[in-house]
């Protein structure tokens, strides 16, 4: 089974604070890693690592290696505008844009040269259609997508990542803005696209983590505690510290 990420000694400091510690995993291809831990721990910051988001935080420095096929995406060379082309983000809110539902979804492509009227239209099709969104919104793809409830705006944005075919799709909690039949529908989605691209998922949710994920690694403090399959991490736990979590006697 191949590592498309494979993750080595990485640290990470926002200013004097160090906020991850000595971080050593692989990301196998197409699977569910899910990250789970308690609030503060650096499961956040440690996705955001993966498509450079914290190059946005001032403060932020990074050491250690992050290879994706092999190139090292902290490497001095690195284009981080392709790197954020294949990996996508989805956050804990569902992030709409204020525009139509067909523009939320063109808008990446159109970004990266896409101007063929016919390529525009297929790739809003395909993305909606992947994202279980299709059958609901086909008939008023020029509404406004803020007209979308919650759990319709999330499957919006997942198609809107996927709309410039991406490899890595990471989700930073991305049901805990949803009700439970909302939830259960991202979590149907997120085994079907598995098939297709790697998903990386930070939850709060041990349960979910258990249901969806095929790999799960428990953070505390900036360090990974465990990481392992799934099955493993929540039935027969390597680590006490690990255990003391899982079955809510932490702390």
């Amino acid at each position: 089974m191949t590592n498309v990420i494979e993750i080595e000694n990485l640290n990470l400091w926002y200013g004097d604070h160090q906020a991850l510690k000595d971080i050593t995993i692989p990301i196998k291809g197409n699977k569910v890693t899910a990250l789970i831990g308690p609030s503060g721990c650096g499961k956040s910051t440690l996705i955001r690592c993966i498509n450079r988001m914290n190059d946005l935080v001032d403060s932020c420095r990074v050491e250690g290696s992050m290879m994706f096929h092999g190139e090292n995406i902290y490497g001095p060379d690195t284009d981080v505008i392709k790197v954020r082309k294949k990996i996508g983000m989805i956050f804990q809110k569902p992030n709409p844009f204020p525009m139509s539902i067909r523009d939320n979804i063109t808008y990446g492509p159109k970004i990266h040269g896409v101007e063929d009227e016919d390529e525009l239209e297929r790739i809003v099709v395909d993305s909606l259609k992947k994202a279980a969104l299709w059958e609901e919104v086909e008939d008023r793809l020029d509404s406004s997508a803020m007209a979308l409830s919650g759990g319709q705006q999330q499957r919006l944005c997942i198609a809107r990542t996927l709309s410039v075919s991406p490899e890595i799709i990471l989700m930073d909690e991305p049901t805990s803005a949803l009700d439970p039949i909302a939830t259960a529908k991202i979590e149907e989605l997120i085994d079907t696209l598995v098939k297709e691209f790697t998903v990386v998922i930070v939850t709060h949710n041990m349960q979910q983590a258990s249901r969806i994920s095929d790999y799960t690694g428990f953070m505390y403090l900036g360090e990974m505690i465990e990481f392992s399959k799934t099955e493993k991490l929540f039935t027969r736990p390597s680590e006490q510290l690990t255990e003391r979590y899982i079955t809510g006697r932490f702390g």
